[in-house]
């Protein structure tokens, strides 16, 4: 799988961008201008070699201590030390050269314009009131601004490609996202180098896409990138070890922050592909096609690898629910069926894998079951995920056995409950009534852990309970009642 993307680096600024600032008065006095001139940083040097000391990308601020005045003279001779110290700034990288008039020079050297000229390095004339500190904070006050928006930009993208996964054909949405976010073309490849999905606008740049994401296969490398003869960047990404899916971003320009959006989007896909190429995943497709055509869940258990189940419930403590932490919770757990609902979510997990608590989670756990009573075993993860919010519970356990009720047959017991009950089950509010019974009595009465497994305020769980005693004609502070009533809705 590719590695998880770094922190994009810090895109750099125009040198316009400078000169536009008025406070600063500078003036660019020879050299080429345009977008193209961008600034990494800027740095202050007297030394006559300043080669050393650059890491490229700078705007080399100097007064010219180290010119003689004889070496600003057209001509041979000192003239000569200027044309190599410009040559030594262009070999180190360096962006521009800002010299500042006064106190040692009046007017910039004649032979630093031509030098700069004839090298191809921008030089910008700062006036005597304009200190080289006011020039570089400037400098890293912009790249600051860019950095800021680049990170904006790359967040915005993270988000709107997970957004895309979580959708009914989250393969092209993710695709069509990643090529709207780099302004140019996303290509899913297939494990024999064929076009399985493309978004974005096809150009003369799809061929050596195509050739780059075959030739990432015979690598193994995780990522390639190239640039095509019409000058378009290109960039391949290996989804995940063996999988033979590579995606392919070819883009008119590369950002600081393409990487980064690219590897994510690849992370996601990486995902998505293997999911659907994996034998559980097929299996697990082949499990819900038979169920969708009415085959018992008895018969589609053992295509997904279990004999007895666990049902749990999840709600994360703080955060709000999302595809991606619900998907990380299923495999934490170690099972892969994951239902991300409203407010829950819900996990189907082999009954050997007994659920552990996960930070940032509270969990209910069904008992043991076999599939067809899977529905029981999801209305026993309710209960137990409501017990364990309302006592702050990391994880709770549905507590499963028969006890003393295995003495009674089974539709005796069930026809009494049903006759205790139906006085509140035929009630226009039963079934909110007697989820609250049963929630107050596993909660020994307790209003306010009943308000809050409920999400109901205290007050609504005291009427019910009231309407509850009523509709039954019992006592309900009366422990014999209680048990009686735990007896039957436990049978219903």
């Amino acid at each position: 799988m590719v590695p998880e993307p770094a922190v994009p680096p810090t895109p750099p600024v125009p040198l316009a961008a400078l000169l536009a600032r008025e406070d600063l008065a500078l003036r660019q006095i020879a050299g080429p201008a345009g977008p193209g001139v961008v600034l990494h940083g800027a740095h202050t040097s007297e030394m006559a070699d300043p080669y050393p000391y650059l890491l490229g990308g700078e705007l080399l601020l100097t007064a010219g201590v180290h010119i003689p005045d004889a070496a600003g003279r057209a001509g041979p001779g000192p003239a000569g030390h200027l044309e190599a110290y410009v040559s030594r700034i262009v070999a180190a990288g360096g962006a521009a050269l800002g010299f500042g008039l006064a106190p040692v020079h009046d007017a910039v050297p004649a032979a630093l314009v031509a030098a700069c000229e004839a090298h191809g390095l921008p030089l910008l004339e700062v006036p005597p009131r304009t200190t080289f500190s006011a020039v570089a904070r400037a400098v890293w006050q912009l790249l600051e601004r860019a950095r800021t928006a680049e990170l904006r930009r790359v967040t915005e993208a993270q988000q709107s490609l997970a957004t895309a996964a979580s959708r009914p054909d989250p393969v092209p949405s993710v695709l069509r996202q990643l090529a709207r976010r780099v302004a140019g073309r996303a290509v899913l490849y297939g494990p024999e180098g064929a076009e399985l999905a493309g978004e974005g606008a096809a150009s003369a740049a799809d061929a050596p896409l195509a050739e780059l994401a075959r030739l990432l296969l015979t690598r193994a490398s995780a990522t390639a990138g190239d640039t095509a003869p019409d000058g378009t960047h290109l960039a391949a990404y290996a989804l995940g070890a063996g999988s033979g899916f590579v995606l392919g971003v070819a883009a008119p320009r590369r950002d600081p922050g393409d990487h980064t959006i690219a590897s994510v989007a690849a992370v996601l896909l990486s995902l998505l592909t293997g999911e659907h190429q994996s034998g559980p995943g097929a299996a697990r497709s082949s499990a819900l096609v038979r169920l969708l055509l009415g085959a018992p869940p008895a018969e589609v258990a053992p295509l997904l690898g279990g004999g007895r189940w666990l049902v749990v419930h999840a709600r994360p403590d703080t955060r709000a629910l999302a595809p991606l932490a619900a998907s990380a919770l299923g495999a934490a757990l170690g099972s892969p069926l994951v239902d991300l609902g409203h407010d829950v979510v819900r996990v189907l997990v082999p009954a050997g894998r007994a659920p552990r608590p996960q930070p940032g989670w509270t969990l209910g756990v069904s008992a043991e079951t076999a599939p067809a009573d899977w529905p029981a075993a999801d209305a026993q993860a309710a209960r137990a995920l409501a017990r364990a919010r309302a006592t702050r519970t990391a994880l709770v356990r549905h507590a499963a056995g028969p006890g003393l009720l295995g003495l009674l047959p089974e539709e005796e017991a069930r026809a009494h409950a049903r006759a205790v009950l139906a006085p509140v089950e035929a009630s226009p509010a039963g079934a909110a009534l007697l989820e609250t019974l049963r929630t107050w009595l596993s909660l020994h009465g307790s209003w306010d852990r009943t308000a809050v497994a409920l999400s109901v305020h205290r007050n609504t769980v005291r009427q019910r309970i009231a309407r509850c005693a009523a509709l039954l004609g019992s006592d309900l502070d009366d422990p014999d009642v209680r048990m009686e009533l735990w007896f039957c809705l436990g049978r219903r």
